[in-house]
């Protein structure tokens, strides 16, 4: 079945000419057809479209193209539904943009499309990425695929679920507090949340735009290396964008680990961790360690304020940037007696309760008196978090955490206790703050029920090269990415 192939498999298939482009789009169909009312990852799917693309790449493929120049040609991918491509849906899991559609394709897009990527439709997502297992998505749920009792994680919920599935060879998310890295974990697969800047949010609808990235979700660390770098760069239509050189990310995946050190923060291997979870990630340790890596106990001082600091920034951020939801130029319109009616209609039918939930706690820490109290103060403390990780990173090369204090939770479970849900985030979040890379690898299962275990780690500013290669030979050393769903190869 081909479409259970990694990115790297399919492209040798595909040089070989053992496949088509075609055929490998038609078996991510197949699955999909065969799957999705069970998982619910896509909010659409465009079949002819992306047929059509699979004619085109196994044209080009017949002209004497090369995955050289071009990586991704011939391979299925789909995009988390907050990142426009032209002529498709836009709705990021919202009323309000139900019936939009993007006119113009997002940086990331362009440049998949150069790749050759074929593109097959669009992931559900917590509505404007605000969420922590896709339950807050305003179209449907979205169930992960090991059980599908249980959530898939959040915000990119489709995203995780689609490459867990075999719906798609890999996809795109994106990450602002945990979003690509949490899903990945809890679904089993291969994550990674780049440093802030290193790949361009030009036509990323924003949530928060001081720590919104776009991320990669793969079958295994390899594939991620290579979206990775297709994906990457300086990009003048960002202002965020960094113009740092993008190196061959795949060439760093050498095994070799000896002279590492491995940071591993007190403040995190703390109470409230599920006892499975703490084991498996004290046996990756271990692992590590037995590849070369030197364990290195360092801290983290101001982990403790993490959670309180982004729920201040992040919310602040969201009643700016989805102020523009207003009715009047896009989207969904609520007439009222006047604009101000029209506005409060509009907004009231077109946002969900989370989104309603942030908007107004943003609201709250900018407005006068209380600006700052609240806003200033957390963006100090942010401050403070990124140093304590500079620093940390002066005596380790990478530090490692558990993904997620725990494995997939029940549907349902956490929905109606907001602090709860925040929590599945502890362990993510500060990367974001810091705006510096990490990337969630599969590090093992829970017993009863089977779900999956993420290994976190953590790297310096623009260092996802030494990210990608502890990930890839831990990878090797174990055999857990090569496990699937019974969803997935049933």
């Amino acid at each position: 079945m081909l479409n259970r192939l990694t990115v790297s498999e399919l492209t040798a298939k595909l040089a070989r000419r053992e496949c088509s482009a075609r055929e490998a789009t038609q078996a991510c169909l197949n699955q999909i057809a065969r799957v999705e009312e069970h998982v619910g990852a896509f909010l659409n799917v465009d079949t002819a479209g992306a047929l059509a693309q699979a004619d085109v790449a196994d044209a080009t493929l017949k002209a004497g193209a090369s995955h050289a120049t071009q990586p991704l040609l011939g391979v299925p991918l789909a995009l988390k539904d907050i990142i426009a491509v032209r002529g498709q849906p836009l709705t990021c899991g919202s009323r309000i943009l139900e019936h939009f559609v993007s006119p113009y394709d997002a940086t990331v897009v362009e440049k998949l499309k150069t790749a050759g990527a074929i593109l097959l439709g669009r992931l559900n997502l917590d509505e404007f990425a605000m969420g922590s297992s896709t339950e807050n998505s305003a179209f449907q749920l979205t169930r992960n695929p090991w059980d599908l009792e249980r959530i898939p994680g959040g915000s990119s919920g489709g995203t995780a679920a689609a490459v867990a599935s075999n719906e798609v060879i890999a996809a795109l998310g994106s990450d602002t507090g945990g979003s690509v890295r949490q899903p990945a974990a809890l679904c089993g697969v291969v994550g990674i949340k780049p440093t802030y800047g290193r790949i361009s949010r030009y036509g990323l609808v924003a949530y928060a735009s001081s720590l919104d990235q776009i991320g990669c979700v793969a079958k295994d660390v390899r594939d991620a290396a290579t979206l990775l770098g297709v994906v990457a760069g300086y990009d003048p239509r960002d202002s965020t964008s960094v113009p740092q050189p993008v190196p061959d990310f795949a060439s760093a995946l050498t095994g070799e680990l000896k002279g590492l050190k491995l940071g591993l923060p007190r403040e995190y291997l703390v109470a409230g961790i599920d006892p499975e979870v703490k084991a498996t990630v004290e046996a990756a340790i271990a692992r590590l360690a037995a590849l070369g890596m030197e364990p290195v106990e360092i801290s983290l001082p101001h982990t403790e304020y993490a959670i309180a600091t982004y729920y201040v920034i992040a919310p602040a951020e969201a009643s700016a940037n989805l102020a523009r939801f207003d009715g009047v130029r896009y989207g969904l319109r609520v007439d009222g007696a006047d604009p101000i009616e029209m506005y409060a209609r509009t907004r009231g039918a077109g946002f969900g309760a989370e989104v309603k939930r942030r908007i107004i706690l943003g609201t709250y820490v900018l407005s006068s008196g209380y600006y700052d109290a609240y806003y200033l103060r957390a963006q100090k403390v942010r401050t403070l978090i990124r140093q304590d990780f500079l620093k940390a990173f002066e005596q380790v090369d990478a530090i490692m955490t558990p993904t997620t204090p725990s494995a997939a939770f029940k549907i349902g479970e956490k929905a109606n206790d907001p602090l709860q849900m925040y929590l599945e985030d502890i362990f993510t979040i500060s990367c974001n703050l810091a705006g510096i890379c990490g990337l969630s690898v599969p590090c093992g299962f829970t017993a009863s029920p089977r779900l999956p275990i993420g290994l976190q780690l953590l790297g310096k500013p623009f260092g996802e090269a030494d990210l990608l290669r502890i990930a890839h030979a831990y990878e090797q050393a174990t055999d857990w990415h090569r496990e699937r769903a019974p969803l997935a190869v049933a």
